[in-house]
């Protein structure tokens, strides 16, 4: 199957721009059929508006955006009539779309809330109302299911559910396309991302590239010596000083025996050398801070 064929969600050059505001730059991104692609920036980044053009909600300012159909979504979290129950707000939306009452008990069990749907919507909880919008989302089985910020006012209990929710959907086939603020989440459940910052793509790939594979920690006092030998070791840009003090070489593990020879017999004591994977989170802040001075 090629390329073209796998690809369920695009945008290319997408820019939205509000008065003297731009809240989307220049936007180009894939998302490929049975994947979980996390959408990831910080609040106001920019992915809500991205989302919503390319659900076709608001027109862009310029740029095109196409999504394969049938599509459910969640955006800006959920509406429904507060006096009605969960049940009657989804059989309203049902009748609406053309979809049976059957369809409804269906996506309940899916999102298990089959026993509170006859509860009125506004004594739900924060989580409930949440796993409401998702059972309209997934109403007529979309190929494509777009959610933002599904997590959003969670607590751990109920973040926890809907992540397992949200794998358990790719798992039976279907493409999601999630949006967080929320790092080691993105990083829990995500097969690719897509990091926006102040509207612009910053980058776009598999989890495990954008984190670069592994490297080497190392903790070694005097810490000047031991700056010295890891760059002349790993050279001048594959070396980087974590916030904690410890340094980080773009080393394989593998070459952690050697590292530690040099270290010794340039008289620095080793206190700590470790194998070590970036986190996302790691990334971002790499990404869009400046980095880091470098001083020996």
């Amino acid at each position: 199957m090629n390329a073209q064929a796998t690809t369920v969600a695009s945008t290319e050059s997408l820019t939205k721009v509000y008065g003297d505001r731009v809240a989307v730059d220049q936007v180009s991104m894939t998302v490929r059929r049975g994947e979980v692609y996390g959408f990831l920036g910080p609040n106001g980044a920019g992915k809500t508006t991205t989302l919503r053009m390319l659900l076709g909600l608001i027109r862009p300012t310029s740029g095109t955006a196409s999504a394969i159909s049938p599509v459910g979504a969640l955006i800006e979290g959920p509406g429904f009539f507060p006096y009605l129950s969960g049940r009657a707000n989804l059989r309203t939306l049902a009748r609406y779309r053309g979809f049976a009452d059957a369809e409804v008990e269906r996506v309940l069990e899916r999102v298990d809330l089959a026993d509170r749907g006859d509860d009125r919507f506004k004594g739900y909880s924060l989580g409930m109302k949440q796993r409401l919008g998702v059972a309209a989302a997934l109403m007529g089985d979309p190929d494509l299911i777009v959610l933002d910020e599904p997590t959003n006012g969670l607590d751990p209990a109920g973040m926890a559910d809907m992540r397992a929710l949200v794998v358990d959907l790719a798992r039976g086939g279907q493409t999601v396309l999630l949006s967080s603020h929320l790092l080691a989440e993105v990083q829990e459940i995500c097969d690719r991302v897509g990091i926006i910052h102040q509207g612009r793509l910053l980058r776009e790939g598999g989890v495990a590239e954008l984190r670069g594979g592994v490297s080497i920690r190392l903790r070694a006092t005097p810490e000047a010596d031991a700056l010295a030998v890891a760059m002349r070791l790993a050279g001048d840009d594959g070396v980087r000083r974590t916030d904690d003090g410890a340094l980080l070489l773009t080393l394989p593990p593998d070459d952690a025996p050697r590292v530690a020879r040099e270290l010794v017999g340039a008289g620095v004591d080793v206190h700590e050398i470790t194998a070590a994977e970036r986190s996302l989170e790691e990334v971002f802040f790499e990404m869009t801070s400046a980095p880091k001075e470098m001083t020996s």
